[in-house]
């Protein structure tokens, strides 16, 4: 829910609230009235009783464990006994004209009597609830937050701030590895101890056979194995270069180089060519420079 919609439903809850204590507000006016108010105590009882409940609504908000049980039982109270009241006043119809006798509220008398203590009773327990309801709010300690549920709600919001691809991917899990039982090594002498001596049989050795020989029945006998086709992607697009194209190439990337730049490896990276023949335009080069002619060819 945005701002905009948290503000409009604010202010429709205080002008239903505000309401509803005008509707109240005359029937407790009449009340107190009857049982002896004058003008003003009679237009400010009706804060005294509705304020209160109002008091004790924001006190449960706040408030926690007992406070907030207490604070709970003060607002079913006073919301009782205004309704009592408002009901009373609604019965009475005298009480709208002020036509009715002082102090009578109804004809039975234990009525009457109960109905003028509960009109009379409610501001001095205005005073006593609202005092002891204000003194919880203002003494009240929230409960410290423990350091992993701080961690555990960033980790939430973080977690929902995410784009769908930041989101963790769950991995498989790893395949066992493979465990080879290898026998165990049985000591040297046990076996000469457990196995009967036996003559070892002779071995005749085998015969030399010449390198020469060798050589043509390893290449004779071992398969060639097939390269296949090499493809055009693997293949260079450069053509290849003649010495003449080479040392003309060399020639114009080096016209303005010093001597002392001059060098095999510079001359390789300015032509792309093979070190070979790197060093050998390098000298063609320098013995054109000491000499001062350009040769046409050169030999790679």
């Amino acid at each position: 829910m945005n701002s905009f919609a948290k503000t409009l439903l604010v202010a429709a809850l205080v002008g239903v609230v505000g309401m509803a204590f005008r509707v109240s507000w005359n029937a407790l006016r009449d009340i107190a009235n009857a049982v002896g108010a004058d003008a003003t105590a009679a237009t400010l009882y009706p804060f005294v009783v509705d304020g209160l409940m109002a008091l004790a609504l924001v006190a449960t908000l706040v408030l926690a464990d007992r406070d907030r049980t207490f604070a709970l039982r003060v607002l079913g109270t006073y919301t009782g006994a205004s309704l009592v009241l408002n009901y009373v006043h609604g019965l009475v119809p005298d009480l709208h004209g002020r036509t009715i006798e002082w102090g009578q509220l109804a004809d039975w008398d234990p009525a009457n009597w109960a109905l003028v203590l509960l009109a009379t009773s409610l501001p001095v327990g205005s005073i006593y609830f609202g005092s002891d309801l204000v003194a919880k709010v203002l003494h009240h300690r929230p409960a410290p937050i423990p350091a992993a549920d701080v961690n555990a709600e960033k980790s939430i919001e973080t977690i929902m701030k995410r784009s769908r691809a930041d989101l963790p991917v769950s991995t498989p899990e790893p395949d066992p590895p493979n465990v080879v039982v290898l026998p165990r090594p049985v000591p040297v002498g046990f076996l000469k101890s457990t196995l009967p001596a036996k003559p070892l049989p002779s071995i005749d050795p085998a015969p030399v056979v010449p390198i020469e020989q060798r050589t043509a029945v390893v290449e004779s006998t071992r398969p060639r194995r097939a390269t296949g086709r090499v493809p055009d992607v693997a293949k260079s697009t450069r053509p290849k270069r003649t010495p003449e194209q080479l040392l003309a190439e060399a020639r114009a990337a080096t016209a303005d180089w010093p001597d002392a730049k001059l060098t095999g490896e510079g001359i390789r990276r300015a032509v792309r060519t093979s070190p070979q023949n790197a060093r050998t335009l390098r000298d063609t080069l320098r013995a054109e420079r000491g000499s001062g002619t350009q040769p046409e060819a050169v030999t790679a």
